[in-house]
């Protein structure tokens, strides 16, 4: 159930103790991506995978995604937003508990931001040890082993062409490919020297979205979503 499209009844009639809460970014995605790639992204998977346990006779609850996170690191690119991590923590933390205070004990967090990755472990496990939950977090690309991810790349542009196609700008793939790095970062001595991607990549772009297919793109998805309804089914076994 999409909490976002629910009535509250539809919601109190429920009868599971498992949510899904999709946290991403609205950040730079290089010129050819839309700025809400990794919110968009999160919220497919999560979706994705409740439509699956539902086919199985098996409700989750789809919370509204967090659509700003852990992302200065693009500031010097125009839209891009970020928090702290000090606020991102309280406020994932505090829709986490409300979720709980309804009976969704048992949480699990799909990330689409690589920004947010720590911020999410530390508050799942403070979380897990202090309230009457059990949250654990999901980050799709990482689940999959996504190694070509970079950033507005292959991979992103890929899943985006099979979630929400109507946001890829076509025309702007070439100037993308042209303009990107092919990693992240300025790597010395096992140390990254930048610490703003605007350092090492002219147009935010890591990586050739013009490897991006919509055929590569309908792979991931699907690979991301049984990740997720795997860990789904192992959460909802679980005795906390």
């Amino acid at each position: 159930m999409q909490l976002t499209e629910a009535t509250w009844t539809d919601a109190d009639g429920l009868d599971t103790d498992l949510a899904l809460l999709p946290v991403g970014s609205t950040e730079q995605h290089g010129p050819h991506a839309p700025l809400g790639t990794d919110r968009l992204t999160a919220r497919a998977v999560a979706r994705s995978a409740a439509d699956v346990r539902e086919e199985n006779g098996e409700e989750t609850v789809v919370a509204p995604a967090i659509p700003v996170g852990i992302a200065e690191e693009h500031r010097q690119f125009t839209g891009t937003l970020w928090v702290s991590p000090d606020s991102f923590r309280k406020y994932v933390r505090d829709v986490l508990t409300s979720l709980a205070s309804h009976g969704w004990r048992k949480i699990v967090v799909v990330n689409g931001h690589g920004g947010n990755v720590g911020a999410l472990r530390e508050v799942c496990a403070d979380v897990t040890r202090h309230e009457e939950a059990y949250a654990v977090p999901f980050t799709w690309f990482d689940a999959i082993g996504a190694t070509e991810m970079g950033h507005g790349g292959p991979v992103e542009t890929a899943m985006l062409r099979a979630t929400d196609p109507e946001l890829v700008h076509d025309e702007r793939i070439e100037e993308a490919s042209a303009g990107a790095s092919d990693g992240w970062g300025e790597w010395v001595s096992g140390t990254n020297l930048a610490f703003d991607s605007a350092e090492f990549t002219d147009n935010g772009a890591v990586g050739d979205p013009g490897e991006g297919t919509i055929e590569r793109g309908e792979e991931l998805l699907e690979e991301a979503t049984a990740a997720l309804v795997t860990l789904l089914d192992a959460v909802d076994e679980r005795d906390r």
